[in-house]
């Protein structure tokens, strides 16, 4: 499998495409009034505690208070708020022991807090923090407040396994927490230790600010998505790296000369005329993430309906003409549909409870095939998935780790008009509307003359015919109406003025 990593930066935004054999498969994009926000450090305050939530709201000084469950709570931030020396009056030993320390009882409204953001906020919800904090760095993550050692799972020789955690205890700081990333996997000693002076050098001016600053402020602000994607994907197994901005460029370069000096001639710049994303094929993919229905190439296809609670899938045989039985046909649609589904899930970073609806099978050996299947492609993924076996109802239940909103809400707004449903009132439906406007005007007001604007086709459709709709409304409630096309309203709407068509008198009263 090819593996290439595509970067477009414009003065509006920047883009990052994943590309595995030549298919995009992931997509990010930033902006600046939109910038990454997961693993940004804050002290912040607390401002509600609630006990029934089993959580606590977190000032960080945004709009929207965090959202700190107890389950993301870790006592090791109390060293840093807590002077056993000035405050007499506290228990070291209780506030010093996690044993001890009653989240229900001893975490207070305008306590100071560190946190860490883990979730960015999406829709009217905040973002989620923890106070665990960790630091990512190249080949480590370094975990403050904590004696632990990790190991990558991806890093499966076991003497390399041993390798690594020999270093790691050889290194490792007191009181600190240190895991090793997969990347690290055959690097030597030294690179691993940079890479853990650098990440401790960061944490010491943290501490430095920590002490220096008032609640609610921003103490620590991750790596920039491009530079952040270079530093957790940009692997040996990528095959290269494109970017159309000669800045950044150099940046990422920079970078990378100091951690995996052997990937920066994969690094390239694109000198070509036509803009980047035309060129690998991927604006045509980007501007595909809006509709619901994606084909196949054996002519099925299936429907993808995010909605509040979960996400569904459905998926159907549509112009698929098969040559043999109907349980053979059915998986081998469900087949290439599993790995479309999970190509479109990573590209669309769909989260949370997902119900796929895969077209009937008899044999468990078939239906065991597609969960695997699926299985297998959402292995690919960095994203935390868990999937349900098949039920007797064709369905496939499984979770999928939100981390950010969906990448298609830094695309596209909501219609105005139809406020995200697809759906607009038809012209039926307007006139109804109008009909029932003027019985509540007739019921209040003695004016029998009135100007309406309505769009051309609901135009069209009251002037039609001889006995039309307009002289049906005008002799039903004795009222004198004249009808103006308005190609400016928005659509399923009408405007009422006064017999001059100079006053609007319907805004009371719709």
């Amino acid at each position: 499998m090819t593996k290439e990593i595509i970067i477009n930066a414009t003065n509006e935004e920047t883009r990052i495409a994943i590309l595995e054999d030549s298919k995009l498969v992931e997509l990010f994009v930033e902006r600046p009034e939109y910038e990454r926000m997961v693993g940004d450090i804050y002290k912040g305050r607390v401002s509600r505690v609630l006990p029934g939530m089993q959580a606590a709201f977190i000032d960080i000084g945004h709009e929207q208070n965090a959202f700190l469950h107890f389950a993301d709570f870790d006592t090791s931030y109390l060293d840093y708020f807590v002077d056993y020396e000035d405050e007499e009056h506290i228990d070291k030993d209780h506030y010093n022991s996690e044993r001890n320390f009653n989240v229900y009882r001893d975490l207070k409204k305008d306590q100071d807090i560190l946190v860490q953001i883990i979730k960015e906020p999406i829709g009217s919800k905040g973002c989620r923090v923890t106070s665990g904090i960790a630091l990512p760095g190249r080949f480590l993550v370094l975990i403050p407040g904590k004696r632990h050692i990790g190991i990558s799972r991806k890093i499966q020789n076991p003497k390399e396994r041993k390798r690594l955690r020999d270093i790691a205890r050889q290194i490792i700081p007191p009181h600190f927490g240190l895991i090793i990333r997969t990347v690290a996997e055959g690097k030597p000693d030294k690179v691993i230790k940079r890479d853990l002076n650098n990440l401790l050098n960061t944490w010491r001016k943290i501490e430095r600010k920590i002490k220096r600053q008032k609640a609610p402020v921003l103490l620590y602000k991750d790596m920039a998505m491009a530079s952040s994607i270079i530093r957790d994907l940009f692997t040996a197994d990528v095959d290269r790296v494109v970017v159309d901005s000669r800045k950044l460029m150099r940046e990422l370069v920079s970078y990378i000369k100091d951690v995996a000096p052997q990937l920066k001639d994969k690094i390239s710049y694109y000198k070509g005329m036509l803009p980047i994303f035309d060129k690998f094929n991927i604006e045509k993919e980007i501007e595909k993430m809006g509709n619901s229905k994606v084909w196949l190439k054996n002519g099925a296809y299936i429907v993808v309906e995010p909605t509040e609670a979960l996400v569904s899938i459905d998926v159907n045989s549509g112009k698929f003409i098969g040559k043999k039985d109907h349980e053979t046909n059915s998986l081998r649609i469900n087949l290439e549909a599993a790995r479309e589904i999970a190509r479109q899930t990573r590209l669309r970073d769909l989260g949370g409870i997902i119900v796929i609806d895969f077209i009937d099978m008899v044999e468990e050996e078939n239906k065991k095939k597609i969960y695997n299947e699926l299985k297998r492609e959402f292995n690919k993924d960095r994203s935390i998935t868990k999937i349900q076996d098949m039920s007797r109802f064709g369905l496939i239940e499984m979770t999928r780790q939100r981390v950010r909103p969906p990448v298609l809400l830094s695309l596209k707004d909501s219609c105005p008009t139809c406020h995200g449903t697809g759906l607009v009132p038809t012209i039926h439906a307007v006139v109804g509307d109008i009909e029932r406007w003027i019985q509540r005007y007739r019921s209040t007001h003695g004016d029998r003359r009135i100007t309406i604007h309505v769009r051309p086709d609901v135009y069209s459709y009251m002037k039609k015919g001889t006995y039309n709709p307009l002289l049906k409304l005008m002799w039903k409630y004795w009222i004198k109406i004249r009808l103006i096309p308005d190609e400016n309203l928005p659509i399923g709407s009408f405007a009422v003025y006064d017999k001059d068509d100079k006053k609007r008198i319907d805004e009371g009263l719709k």
